[in-house]
């Protein structure tokens, strides 16, 4: 292929693409570069489906090298290793809105591989591979009904920014990104202030506006580029089999079998429909190697057809009804703060732990102005929630996911630094799951901080919308709550957390080739109707306000503002004089560049001995200041007091005691504590200090 270059403005910037000029081997490749960010998307697939599955084989990746920022990575290693946090976050924002433009019956292994070569502060590498990927696939010869488009939206001081850099979007009050086929918004996902849901459907339509002049791009260069789509083995279910197997099993038996507020009981009943089909089908080794498929298919048609049709959900609620709910603190002992929320079943606990500023987690990226967290939540998903039994390796792609959108839905709620000096961490587990537990540890989280003294703002509850849609925008039926099976079978999972005054998180998926704007309007205002619902009739009662203190558990901080001219006193040399009072008090102390003083304990005598001693280092002497020292040195002329670590006086022979000494042996010795008077500066300007003067 000849190299050829493509050019567009977007956001005030020029976005380049070079066509032809690397990576020709593989399917589809596009070199991007949006100012001075540079990004390698490609896009491979395998020639032949891979055997023995029934999925869509689709890896999608965001490899973050250090180099690109300037940097040569942490740690001992120095070389990048398993991928960060934010590389996962990407890769499943790529991979969420394409996964649905792939043909159904597709069974090819594809990799989308985004390589980030150099950032640019103002132009997110992330926001050029989400548009890369996408063209990549278009203009190879990959099976794709595209291409879709991705716009970012950030808000400070109330005005939209498109594209904003790095600082804007980590410091703005919208984070929003959506990506849009030509004709449907197909993906959103947002992090909020607490943004009204009409001010959010305006920036959510603003976004999808903009990715429509971006397909126009991407049209043009796979008119001009693009190769012929290759042709495929369909693994489709031949219809045939079908009919067997309604012949068999008729509709209205798998109806009944699905028909059940119960996961167990509708699986056990699946079980027997499985085990009367392989059965039947015991002399046809072709139909049993793909039968897992075809009921799974059967369960869907079936489900969707109650669901829109009937009006009936599987576990016989209206379609506006949230299942049971409970909530309660305070259940696991000894920790900072614990809640559980339960929602039919789907059940979570989440223990949050308080700590000391020092602890917050640092972060090496290629995000230049984010190098640590204070507020970490992670989500844990064992396979006994589910019935299952695997061994655990270790949180993957969908538990770093869930963690980090009840992360982003409670950080705008939290208390500043300043209001309380603590790192925060909340782990929420998964006790039980059937459908849309990453809303339950929202709910069971806000309910955990309050319970740990966490003051703040508001509390957050969290809730999903399902959709079933015909063969007609308008045919559709938007579903409050969804359990797992309706997600399943379902065409959307439309998460919306907030609080009573707006919305602090999104994350929408969907099955399909987009939502028209109608359904994103009803999902918006069934997910506000049932998270103030969930917060005034389920959480609140549980726990009405954060409490006042935390817990006897949990460490207590003070802090104390010192002159940062004196923070070398503090310290001292080689760190002398901080060990020496963390030694005698037995506490934590952290000082930060501005002259911070955290003291961080669980005995608050001990905490409050740390400040003293502090405020004795840090003050200068002055006369008639009366101070307690310990004798750490006796001379023929003089004793030697130190009343904090690194902050001495002398007392002069003739200052000991109102008598007349020979020997300063026979009044004092090394250890004892006495209390001394300054007495001011002598004629060469050094301090002296009084015992017989102290009145």
């Amino acid at each position: 292929m000849a190299y050829k270059s493509y050019s567009m403005e977007l956001a005030g910037r020029t976005l380049t693409v070079d066509i032809g000029r690397v990576a020709k081997q593989a399917n589809g490749a596009a070199l991007m570069h949006y100012g001075e960010t540079t990004v390698l998307c490609t896009a491979t697939a395998s020639d032949k489906p891979r055997e023995g599955i029934d999925f869509f084989p689709l890896s999608v990746e965001f490899e973050e090298k250090m180099y690109a920022a300037g940097k040569i990575p942490g740690g001992f290693n120095k070389r990048e290793g398993k991928a960060s946090e934010n590389s996962v976050l990407t890769a499943r924002v790529i991979d969420r809105p394409m996964r649905p433009l792939f043909p159904k019956d597709y069974r090819n292994d594809c990799t989308l591989n985004n390589l980030v070569l150099s950032v640019d502060p103002e132009c997110r590498p992330e926001l050029v591979a989400m548009i890369g990927s996408a063209l990549a696939t278009s203009i190879s010869d990959i099976p794709f009904c595209g291409p879709c488009a991705t716009t970012q939206l950030g808000m400070v001081d109330g005005e939209f920014i498109v594209n904003p850099g790095q600082k804007d979007w980590d410091n703005g009050s919208l984070r929003l990104t959506v990506a849009s086929t030509s004709e449907k918004v197909i993906m959103i996902e947002a992090g909020a202030d607490e943004i009204p849901e009409d001010k959010m459907l305006e920036a959510i339509y603003l976004c999808h506006g903009i990715n429509q002049t971006i397909i126009e791009f991407i049209n043009k260069i796979a008119e001009e580029t693009g190769k012929p789509k290759h042709e495929y083995t369909s693994c489709a279910i031949p219809e045939e089999m079908f009919a067997a197997i309604k012949e068999i099993v008729p509709p209205e038996e798998m109806e009944e079998a699905v028909f059940s507020d119960d996961k167990q009981t509708r699986e056990e009943n699946i079980q027997k429909v499985t085990g009367k089909l392989e059965e039947a089908f015991a002399d046809n080794e072709e139909w049993l190697a793909i039968l897992g498929e075809a009921i799974y298919q059967y369960q869907k048609k079936t489900v969707r057809k109650m669901i829109l049709k009937d009006h009936k959900r599987p576990d016989g609620r209206q379609i506006t009804e949230i299942r049971p709910l409970a909530a309660e603190v305070d259940l696991i002992p000894r920790v900072h703060g614990s809640a559980m929320f339960t929602r039919g079943q789907t059940q979570i606990c989440t223990i949050t732990t308080l700590a000391p500023l020092s602890e917050k987690q640092k972060v090496d990226g290629l995000d230049p102005f984010t190098t640590e967290k204070r507020y970490m939540h992670h989500y844990n998903f064992p396979s006994y929630s589910v019935g299952e039994t695997k061994p655990g390796r270790g949180p993957g792609r969908r538990e770093i996911g869930h963690g980090s959108l009840a992360e982003k839905a409670l950080v705008p709620v939290l208390p500043s630094e300043e209001e309380f000096p603590y790192t925060i961490r909340t782990v929420s587990e998964t006790f039980e799951s059937n459908g849309s537990t990453s809303q339950a540890s929202i709910c069971a989280s806000t309910m955990s901080l309050m319970a740990a003294g966490v003051p703040i703002k508001k509390p957050v509850a969290g809730i999903s919308c399902g959709l079933v849609t015909g063969e007609t925008d308008d045919d559709y039926i938007v579903l409050t709550d969804i359990q797992g099976l309706e997600d399943f079978f379902g065409d959307m999972d439309f998460k919306v957390a907030g609080t009573k005054d707006g919305i602090t998180a999104i994350q929408m998926d969907i099955k399909i080739h987009g939502l028209t704007k109608p359904i994103v309007e009803e999902a918006i205002r069934r997910t506000r109707e049932a998270r103030i619902y969930i917060l005034d009739n389920v959480m609140l009662p549980a726990i009405s306000e954060p409490r006042k203190t935390v817990g006897k558990y949990a460490p207590k901080i003070i802090q104390m503002q010192i002159d940062p001219a004196k923070i070398g006193d503090v310290v001292g040399q080689r760190g002398k004089t901080i060990n020496a009072l963390i030694e005698r008090t037995g506490v934590k102390i952290d000082i930060t560049e501005e002259g911070m003083v955290s003291i961080c304990g669980e005995d608050e005598a001990l905490m409050a001995e740390a400040r003293r001693l502090i405020e004795i280092i840090v003050t200068d002497f002055y006369e008639g200041q009366v101070l307690e020292g310990e004798v750490i040195n006796i001379k023929e002329f003089g004793a030697f007091l130190e009343f904090a670590p690194g902050k001495e006086g002398m007392v002069h022979i003739s200052k000991i005691a109102r008598e007349r000494i020979n020997r300063i042996e026979d009044v004092l010795t090394l250890g004892d504590k006495v209390k001394a008077v300054c007495l001011g500066k002598d004629k060469m300007g050094r301090v002296s200090f009084s015992i017989k003067d102290v009145k």
